[in-house]
C-alpha cells in the first residue's frame, strides 16, 4: 500500500498544473477550465495535466458556475460540475501556469505573493491568443456575452496548450 501511495504521489508531482482565475469563479475561469480540459483531452494528454479554476474573491464560494457558462459549455458538448472557490496564496507556488482572465485579476494575484518566480508564472490568458487584440477576457456576468467569452477562452486555451506542448516537449 505504501508503494502505491508513493507512485501515485510521484505521478501527481510530475503533472503540469494550470489554474484559471477570474473574480468570482463562476463565469470566465470555470469556462476556461472546462474548455482547456477539453482541449487537453482531445490531444490525449489528460493524464499529464491537473487543471483547475478559482476566483480572487469569495463572493460565490461553493456555488455552481453561472447558468450562462453552463449553457455555453453544454452547447459545445462540454460537461462542467465544479463549484466556485477562492484561490489561496499557497497554491500559487504549487501551480505551473496561473492564467488570469483580466488585468485586475492579474494584479490581485500578484499582490498575494512577493515571490518573483511565482509572479512570472502569472499571465493573462489572452497573452496566448493569436490574432486577438484584446488583453482582457470581458466579464459576461452583467453583459451576458458568454459566446464571446467562449470564443476568447478557446483561442487563448489553444495558444496556451501549444505553448506548454512546445515548452515541455509534448
Amino acid at each position: 500500500m505504501d508503494n502505491l501511495l508513493i507512485i501515485h504521489y510521484s505521478l501527481f508531482i510530475d503533472m503540469i498544473t494550470v489554474t484559471f482565475v477570474c473574480l468570482g469563479n463562476i463565469c470566465r475561469s470555470p469556462m476556461a477550465e472546462a474548455v482547456f480540459q477539453e482541449l487537453v483531452n482531445e490531444v490525449g494528454l489528460a493524464d499529464q495535466f491537473k487543471i483547475d479554476s478559482a476566483g480572487t474573491a469569495s463572493y460565490h464560494t461553493n456555488e455552481p458556475a453561472h447558468h450562462g457558462t453552463r449553457e455555453m459549455l453544454a452547447q459545445h458538448g462540454i460537461d462542467y460540475v465544479g463549484k466556485a472557490r477562492q484561490i489561496r496564496a499557497h497554491e500559487l507556488a504549487e501551480t505551473d501556469y496561473i492564467m488570469a482572465m483580466d488585468s485586475d485579476n492579474l494584479a490581485d494575484l500578484q499582490s498575494l505573493t512577493r515571490d518573483f518566480v511565482v509572479q512570472r508564472r502569472m499571465k493573462l490568458l489572452l497573452d496566448y491568443a493569436k490574432g486577438v487584440k484584446l488583453k482582457d477576457v470581458p466579464d459576461p456576468y452583467y453583459s451576458g456575452k458568454f459566446a464571446q467569452v467562449y470564443d476568447l477562452v478557446k483561442i487563448g486555451g489553444e495558444g496556451l496548450l501549444a505553448h506548454i506542448r512546445q515548452e515541455r516537449g509534448l
